[in-house]
């Protein structure tokens, strides 16, 4: 699989077809969703960030005022 799964379509759904094809075992997304945690994979979920988000002031924020408030 992937570093990404999901970029290149893989969802749960997908997963549990392509191992009932491959393996002639039937999974519920849930048991498919365990197998996958097992072997270190996660659901990842983006981050949302504004548009309008600067990061050179986001930055120069962090290396000047950071220090004060974390103390």
């Amino acid at each position: 699989m992937p570093a990404q799964p999901c970029r290149a379509g893989w969802t749960l759904a997908r997963i549990t077809e392509l191992i009932q094809q491959l393996f002639g075992v039937d999974y519920t997304l849930r048991g498919v969703s365990y197998l996958l945690h097992r072997i270190g994979y996660t659901v990842q979920v983006p981050a949302r960030r504004a548009i309008e988000r600067d990061e050179e002031q986001i930055s120069g924020w962090q290396r000047r005022r950071w220090p004060a408030v974390k103390g």
